[in-house]
């Protein structure tokens, strides 16, 4: 059980707050059940979820673990995924992004990171489902990093960049 003040990974919402466990004064919710109400940090919103629930969630990782996912960049490798099929391409991403770890998240930005080089230099784009799954990726990183780290999210790629120049 989470406590009051954690900041917790809530699905694929991102950071949330614990702001309060018990049952919410809202017509219709069971009365029976505790709930978490969670504010997301990087949104204007309440979550009301019961603390039995299925949906995943997780403390966020230290600072000392987001330095570890960092110096652990240059040797992820890249899990191949060649498919042409828009479906099998998006069950891949899907896949990894249930797994809620932010080593796979990072599998899926380098991996669409080369696949955008690859494109580039052969004069092609990529695909909208490599954007759309990209994006996620890169949103969830960015608001757990940010929120560890201690800076904002438009400065967490400057960050990481810097610091894998480091490592190098």
């Amino acid at each position: 059980m989470y406590k009051i003040g954690e900041l917790i990974i809530y699905g694929n919402e991102g950071v949330c707050k614990v702001e309060d466990i018990g049952v919410p004064d809202i017509s219709g919710i069971n009365k029976n059940k505790k709930y978490y109400t969670l504010k997301p940090v990087y949104e204007n919103s309440k979550i009301f979820v019961p603390t039995n629930t299925n949906i995943f969630m997780r403390k966020v990782k230290t600072y000392e673990e987001i330095q570890k996912l960092i110096k652990s960049i240059p040797s992820i490798e890249e899990v191949e995924c060649d498919e042409k099929n828009a479906k099998s391409l998006e069950a891949h991403y899907k896949k990894l992004l249930e797994t809620h770890e932010c080593i796979d998240l990072l599998t899926i930005i380098t991996g669409v990171y080369e696949k955008k080089e690859t494109a580039m230099k052969n004069g092609k784009k990529l695909s909208q489902v490599d954007i759309r799954f990209m994006k996620i990726a890169k949103s969830l990183i960015d608001e757990e990093f940010s929120v560890v780290l201690g800076i904002l999210r438009e400065e967490v790629q400057p960050y990481i960049n810097e610091k894998v120049k480091m490592y190098s």
